[in-house]
């Protein structure tokens, strides 16, 4: 398990108290040490007791020592270069999980992709996890759902059971990694938007309008690259959709509501202490989408707000001012 972020940590106790021998991997001692000394990781989690059957190291080795799952819960920029120096210590028949939500820069490829690149496995050894998986309520035993995504159904069986903690924690299977995956990484991006207008004190009825359309959104990018639209319906699409935009521990929404209330990149940068995944991802889900010819007007103003300057109440404009069209499902 790769990651001691308040995710990757928090799923990391979801293997633990499912049974499933697990080492937990960071890059920084002192977490670490914590972890395994206290049962606690003081940055991430702070107060939360981990269970004593945890273990963690910052040994890649260690970490992957007999693993039948290599989870990776890295900030998705970092994946590749990450993976890179991972790769020579996995098992042989060892299945590579994603719990990241991102599009990666410059290729546009999902999480999923690059590992398979990376780590030169097939598609059936690569897995992805996504859902309304907010750690703030997880650690807490609050009750919560997830999708397991391989294509090899086996594999994602494999996985559910590795994961399933009655009665709080319930994972689901699915064969369709290219939707549960841009579900994850798109939602994001929307959560965004809907930060950004609660910040600049608009109500219910544009944040409603804002899921929606951001679902027909990600709906159009998934048909464009093949997933199944049902999966949309679900608990990876709009279930996570409407957990990352409605939350005030989802650390996207928070980000867009700073800018909303007028802070520059720089400032709430600094301010913000995880990774918002949409803020960067929100260039490569674009880019994703013009090399497939798909039309994304919220993904747009988000990139001009983030990165190029344009200002919320002008991004407003800019939606409100498109021209009609009918509502169709995937229009």
């Amino acid at each position: 398990m790769f990651g001691t972020g308040s995710w990757g940590t928090a799923f990391a106790m979801i293997l633990t108290e499912a049974g499933t021998r697990t080492t937990l991997w960071g890059r920084r001692e002192e977490i670490v040490k914590a972890i395994d000394r206290d049962q606690e990781n003081p940055d991430y989690l702070p107060g939360v007791k981990l269970p004593a059957a945890l273990r963690a190291t910052t040994d890649p080795a260690e970490a992957l020592d007999g693993a039948d799952f290599a989870v990776l819960a890295v900030p998705s920029q970092t994946l590749r270069q990450n993976l890179a120096a991972w790769v020579p210590h996995l098992p042989p028949d060892s299945v590579l999980v994603s719990l990241m939500k991102g599009i990666e820069l410059g290729t546009a490829k999902r999480m999923s992709e690059v590992i398979r690149e990376v780590a030169g496995v097939p598609e059936e050894r690569v897995a992805v996890i996504s859902g309304p998986n907010l750690a703030g309520e997880i650690v807490q035993r609050q009750p919560a759902a997830t999708v397991v995504a391989c294509v090899d159904e086996k594999v994602a069986e494999r996985l559910q059971e590795a994961c399933h903690v009655p009665p709080w924690f319930r994972p689901y299977t699915n064969t369709d990694v290219v939707g549960v995956e841009l579900g994850g990484a798109v939602k994001n991006v929307i959560a965004l938007a809907v930060g950004v207008a609660a910040g600049m004190g608009l109500g219910d009825n544009v944040r409603a309008m804002l899921m929606t359309r951001g679902l027909a959104e990600i709906s159009r990018l998934g048909a464009a690259l093949g997933a199944d639209p049902h999966t949309f319906s679900g608990l990876a699409g709009m279930g996570d959709l409407v957990a990352t935009c409605s939350s005030p521990l989802s650390r996207n929404r928070t980000f867009g509501e700073n800018l909303g209330r007028g802070m520059s990149l720089a400032e709430v940068v600094a301010k913000t202490k995880q990774t918002a995944e949409g803020v960067k991802s929100c260039e490569s889900v674009l880019e994703l989408a013009r090399r497939h010819g798909v039309e994304m007007p919220i993904t747009e103003v988000v990139v001009g707000v983030v990165h190029e300057g344009l200002s919320p109440s002008e991004a407003a404009t800019l939606l409100m001012s498109r021209a009609p069209k009918p509502e169709r499902y995937g229009v």
